[in-house]
């Protein structure tokens, strides 16, 4: 690699801001006063907080030169497995920040909020139309909780049967988060083991599914980057007994405008908004996780409902089966908005999105094939795992790899994960980045299975470029602080 992408610069140093101020510093004009001052009492008060006197270059100063030290997908590539860490379009930050919508107030009544209401309407048909479900509910504040609210549709499915099932199958190559949710609504997770090519086994899905078991959660695309070829079969055994199949959409963003997923036999789906349809991820704001369902569990979808009456959007309680109200007001209709504007930016080329997406990693497994140990050899989806097994001789790790690139300018992929795959590296470099971002990330990996021939030291040591260098992981592990 010529050049590498980081460099040291000008990383300034940040005190505290009770190092900073000096008494009497002052950073802004109080107005004047029209009312008498009237101090407060001091037994009710106490002593004041202890805010230190700044001024307004203190406080801008302070608040950029620690912005310098994040990164972020503005900054650079965030090739993170399984989050697609896109670049968001900023004109979908401008319609979100419009004044009539970012300032409306979640209890106005509907006649005073007919533009939100139609974009959350219409929103929802337009998720029922890149998915193929054809009913969709906004309210889940992220992907997670869209897990749970898929999980209380099966539970309130099964209980309109009188039926009271107990288990949950949940694949080893699914999220995370999946068994959690489960749990939380009463079922056992019962394991399900991937086959040689890393997807499901019809003949062991055939073989755990019962009378007692509410259904499957599927992953698809799975955590492996690999699309489930068998998930027809899948869904055809367990509504064979009575069981309802949950598709965990995270990974959507490899399928869209491709993949029908009620054709796949998917009763329930959630949706990563903050993901796929490119909005804020993390802690750059709030995530959005709708969910998506088949006609048959539409009256269990939570409310309150956008419906379309007379020329006029209403907010309908009137569901007597509804699971109820899993979040306040509608949802986190900021974010909702983004994806909107997404949406309608995009429209067809949606599909495009997801095509580059494929491409994308794809091009990276296969530049990277034989450097690295590529535990399944087979054309990928949105994301390509590899494993540390080639660099083991040397005594290099997944972890030294990942601490290593950030020396070299990017942010680490996702390491150790999925469990299934042991030294796992994921890497996901979604649609946004362009090839020559990719040969930059596909040299730095090169150049660094290199150094672990060479000079293995310089990635134990790893990173030695950024203000914070590595951390003792496994003090932290086993003697965490936990007093603040």
């Amino acid at each position: 690699m010529k050049a590498m992408v980081g460099t040291t610069g000008l990383i300034l140093n940040e005190p505290l801001l009770w190092e900073i101020g000096k008494k009497g510093r002052i950073g802004f004009s109080l107005p004047r006063r029209d009312v008498d001052e009237s101090p407060l009492d001091s037994n009710l008060t106490g002593e004041g907080p202890d805010f230190p006197d700044l001024s307004e270059v203190d406080v801008v100063r302070h608040y950029t030169r620690l912005s310098s030290w994040n990164f972020g997908v503005d900054s650079g590539m965030y090739p993170l497995g399984s989050c697609t860490m896109k670049y968001n379009p900023k004109t979908n930050e401008r319609q979100a920040a419009l004044p009539g919508l970012a300032q409306a107030h979640p209890l106005l009544p509907p006649q005073l909020a007919q533009g939100a209401l139609k974009i959350m309407h219409d929103l929802e048909q337009l998720l029922a139309e890149v998915t193929g479900l054809p009913t969709v509910t906004l309210q889940p504040a992220a992907g997670a909780q869209g897990e749970l609210t898929g999980m209380l549709l099966f539970y309130a499915f099964h209980k309109s049967k009188n039926q009271q099932r107990s288990k949950i199958l949940i694949p080893d190559t699914a999220h995370g988060t999946n068994p959690a949710s489960a749990a939380l609504c009463g079922y056992k997770s019962i394991p399900v083991q991937s086959n040689a090519q890393g997807i499901l086994d019809p003949d062991i899905v055939a073989g755990l599914m019962d009378e007692d078991t509410a259904g499957i959660m599927i992953t698809n695309p799975n955590t492996l980057g690999l699309f489930e070829d068998n998930i027809r079969q899948v869904a055809d055994i367990v509504h064979a007994k009575g069981g309802l199949v949950y598709a965990d959409g995270a990974n959507m963003n490899a399928v869209m405008g491709i993949v029908n997923v009620a054709d796949l036999g998917a009763d329930v789906l959630h949706l990563n908004l903050h993901k796929t349809f490119s909005t804020p991820h993390g802690g750059g704001g709030p995530g959005s996780g709708p969910v998506c369902v088949t006609r048959e569990l539409e009256p269990f979808l939570p409310v309150p409902r956008v419906e379309k009456q007379e020329n006029q959007y209403q907010l309908s309680y009137d569901r007597p089966d509804s699971i109820g109200k899993i979040h306040a007001f509608y949802g986190n209709f900021g974010i909702q908005i983004r994806a909107y504007a997404y949406i309608l930016s995009m429209g067809p080329d949606l599909k495009k999105a997801s095509q580059f997406a494929v491409l994308s990693a794809n091009y990276i497994k296969e530049r990277l094939k034989g450097i690295y140990h590529l535990p399944y050899d087979r054309p990928c989806m949105h994301e390509c795992v590899f494993t540390d097994k080639n660099l083991q001789q040397y005594k290099v790790t997944t972890l030294d790899i990942a601490k290593r690139l950030i020396d070299y300018g990017f942010h680490p992929p996702t390491i150790y994960f999925p469990l299934v795959v042991q030294g796992a590296l994921m890497v996901e470099p979604t649609e946004t980045e362009s090839k020559e971002n990719l040969d930059r990330l596909v040299e730095a990996l090169i150049s660094i299975a290199a150094e672990a021939k060479e000079q293995p030291d310089c990635l134990w040591e790893a990173p030695v470029v950024p203000k914070v260098r590595r951390l003792d992981e496994t003090t932290a592990a086993r003697k965490p602080c936990l007093a603040g």
